[in-house]
C-alpha cells in the first residue's frame, strides 16, 4: 500500500472517531481498530484487523523523521496531532510484545463551560482568589482537563493576567481575550515540568496551569508558587480529595513533609474530584465531589488528620462542599445514572446506601 493510500486510512480513522463521538481510538495489532464511546469499547468490524506491519505504517505516517527516531530510543512517544486545522488528538504510541500500539485521545476544539459540562458552577470560585493552589483528580480519561480548560478559559474572558500553561502535550488551544496566555509543551518546548515550572517564577505569570504532577519536584515548585503569589491549577490521578492530601505529603522524604503539610494547608484552595458515569440515556456525566480548604479543613491538615476530611465534606453542605457519595445519590434520584454504576464509582459504596435509604 502507497504511503498516499495510508495516509488516507489514518486520516479516515480519525474523521470516524470524531463523527461517531467517541474519546479514544485504539490501534492494537491482531485487532480492530477500535473507539472508546461512552466509556465503552466499539471495535470497527468494517475495517480490517490490523497486522504488525499496517500497525506501524498507520501510526508512523503521523511522525517525521525526528520524532520515529525518539520513540525507537525511548520505546513510547506522547506528542499532539491536528487534522486540517480541525480536529485534535492527543497521541501516546508504544511497544507491546514487541509490536506498535497507539491510544489517540479526541480533544475537542471547543471549550466548554462548567455549566456544558454539568458540574456545579460553584467551581468557577477558585478562580476568583489572586493565588493558591487548586487541585482538579480523578481517574484518567474523567474529564480533569476538560474542567481544568472550563476553569482557564474562564479567567480568560473575567480577568487581566498572564497565564502560564505546562502541559504534556498541549491539548485546548486558548483565544486569548483579556489575557496573555503562553502554553508551553514538555519536549518541545521545555524539557520537564519542573524545568518549566521553576522558569514561570522569572515570566511575571499570574495563573499557572501544570498539566500533571508527576514527582516531588514539580509538586513542591508548585505549592510554592502558590505561596509566592501566583494561582496554581494541577491534576493528580487520585481518587478522592483525602486521598489526595496523602498522596502529595508521602510523595515527600519523611524529613520534609511536616514543611509540605504546612505549606500545603496554608495554600491550598480546593480540590475538585470527579468521575465521568455512564447515564441512563446514554452518554456520560460527571459526578463531582468539592472539598473547600475552609479553617477546618486547613487544621485536619496541617495536624495530619486526614481521615477526618470526609466528616468535614459531608457536613459542610451550606459552604459548598459536596460528598461524591451525596453527588451520585442525587444522579441515581434524577434517574440520570444507575444505581449499579453508582455504586462501581462510589468510593464507599455501603455509605452510598445509607444515603439512599435516608
Amino acid at each position: 500500500m502507497t504511503s498516499i493510500n495510508i495516509k488516507q486510512e489514518i486520516d479516515s480513522l480519525l474523521i470516524n472517531t470524531a463523527q461517531e463521538g467517541a474519546s479514544d481510538l485504539h490501534l492494537s495489532v491482531s485487532r480492530y481498530p477500535t473507539l472508546r464511546i461512552d466509556g465503552r469499547l466499539v471495535p470497527l468490524t468494517n475495517r480490517e484487523i490490523l497486522t504488525a506491519g499496517k500497525a506501524k505504517d498507520l501510526i508512523y505516517s503521523l511522525m517525521n523523521e525526528d520524532r520515529i527516531g525518539e520513540f525507537e530510543r525511548n520505546k513510547e512517544l506522547d506528542f499532539s496531532y491536528e487534522f486540517e486545522e480541525k480536529i485534535r488528538f492527543r497521541v501516546n504510541i508504544f511497544y507491546q510484545r514487541g509490536f506498535i500500539s497507539a491510544a489517540f485521545r479526541l480533544i475537542t476544539t471547543n471549550i466548554r463551560t462548567l455549566e456544558d459540562l454539568s458540574i456545579p458552577s460553584r467551581v468557577y470560585d477558585f478562580t476568583k482568589p489572586s493565588q493558591g493552589f487548586v487541585l482538579v483528580v480523578g481517574p484518567s480519561g474523567h474529564g480533569k482537563s476538560t474542567t481544568l480548560a472550563a476553569l482557564i478559559d474562564r479567567i480568560n474572558h473575567q480577568k487581566y493576567a498572564h497565564i502560564v500553561t505546562i502541559e504534556d502535550p498541549i491539548e485546548y488551544i486558548y483565544v486569548q481575550d483579556k489575557c496573555i496566555i503562553n502554553q508551553r509543551e514538555v519536549h518541545s518546548d521545555t524539557h520537564s515540568f519542573g524545568k518549566a515550572l521553576r522558569s514561570v517564577f522569572r515570566e511575571d505569570a499570574d495563573v499557572i496551569l501544570v498539566g500533571e504532577m508527576r514527582d516531588s519536584e514539580t509538586i513542591g515548585t508548585a505549592i510554592t508558587a502558590a505561596e509566592t503569589g501566583h494561582l496554581v491549577f494541577a491534576t493528580l490521578h487520585t481518587n478522592s480529595a483525602p486521598q489526595t492530601i496523602d498522596r502529595i505529603i508521602d510523595s515527600f522524604p519523611s524529613g520534609q513533609q511536616n514543611q509540605i503539610r504546612a505549606q500545603l494547608a496554608g495554600n491550598l484552595l480546593g480540590i475538585v474530584s470527579q468521575r465521568l458515569i455512564p447515564r441512563i440515556e446514554g452518554g456520560r456525566i460527571p459526578a463531582v465531589e468539592i472539598m473547600i480548604a475552609n479553617s477546618a479543613i486547613r487544621n485536619l491538615i496541617r495536624e495530619n488528620k486526614n481521615h477526618q476530611l470526609d466528616l468535614v465534606i459531608n457536613t459542610s453542605a451550606d459552604e459548598g462542599m459536596v460528598s461524591l457519595n451525596s453527588c451520585l445519590a442525587d444522579l441515581v434520584k434524577n434517574r440520570e445514572i444507575s444505581m449499579e454504576n453508582a455504586e462501581i464509582y462510589s468510593t464507599n459504596a455501603n455509605d452510598l446506601r445509607m444515603i439512599m435509604q435516608r
